[in-house]
């Protein structure tokens, strides 16, 4: 048996824009039914949703029903998280909070085996199919994917020198976060958050490197595409949920 390929670290890498969405509810059900959607990519939320390690693993079983790939962020840049839910079968992390090029390439090492890397070894996990194949460790650094997320203007500004390290295969920026950095909280529409998103896009692209950000309607993922990102998460479960439930209501009143 071969382990497993990373068909998103190979579609980003090729160039193309992948579309995606976004899941904090933490639902095996919601997970494997938004897997056959059409979506390119799912994310398992890890930092803003009320799931641990362990509460990942389900949802990661349940999206393999379907042809989206899975994305995880960890609750934190942090080496044990990391390992962990790499052993869980986690090959795309999302990576949170990262300021600097130093915090960039610690969450690299925390990703790859030694000795290239300070993952610790373990033999029958998921991401080896419970040590079912035989080519496991020898291919198991080159398909993890690692997205590194910055969400402040400390960390724009340098923007660049993190995107320059080695390993990191796209930078996500976070509108929410960046707004309340820049003085806007809550306002991730403010005209200067976007203008500082548009520049970010081009920046992170001049440097080889995928951008990705996350919109929250449909609307604001086309532009985000047109301004150069390739991996946009176009909504969030709770968020459409909410609307489309708030939307019936509304019609069943009215009518």
């Amino acid at each position: 048996m071969k382990a497993p390929r990373n068909d998103f670290k190979r579609r980003l890498t090729a160039g193309e824009v992948l579309n995606g969405f976004w899941l904090s509810l933490a639902s095996p059900v919601a997970s494997e039914a938004l897997s056959l959607a059409g979506f390119d990519w799912l994310l398992f939320d890890g930092e803003h949703s009320p799931v641990d390690v362990a509460g990942v693993q389900p949802l990661l079983q349940a999206a393999a029903t379907g042809t989206a790939s899975a994305v995880v962020r960890p609750a934190w840049n942090d080496k044990v998280l990391i390992k962990r839910l790499l052993d869980i079968g986690a090959q795309t992390l999302l990576v949170p909070f990262v300021q600097s090029a130093e915090e960039a390439a610690a969450a690299v090492l925390a990703s790859r085996y030694p000795p290239h890397g300070v993952r610790g070894v373990a033999g029958a996990t998921r991401a080896s199919r419970y040590g079912q194949t035989e080519d496991y460790f020898a291919v198991a650094n080159q398909e993890i994917c690692v997205l590194v997320q910055v969400e402040t203007g400390e960390a724009l500004d340098r923007l660049e020198e993190i995107a320059a390290v080695d390993g990191v295969d796209g930078v996500f920026i976070g509108p929410s976060d960046l707004a309340a950095s820049m003085g806007h909280l809550g306002r991730p529409g403010h005209p200067e958050v976007q203008a500082a998103l548009k520049d970010a896009a081009a920046r992170i692209a001049a440097t080889g490197k995928a951008p990705g950000i996350l919109a929250t309607n449909a609307a604001d993922a086309r532009r985000y595409v047109d301004w150069g990102y390739r991996f946009v998460a176009a909504g969030v479960d709770v968020g459409v949920l909410m609307a489309g439930a708030k939307a019936m209501l509304a019609e069943v009143r009215g009518g």
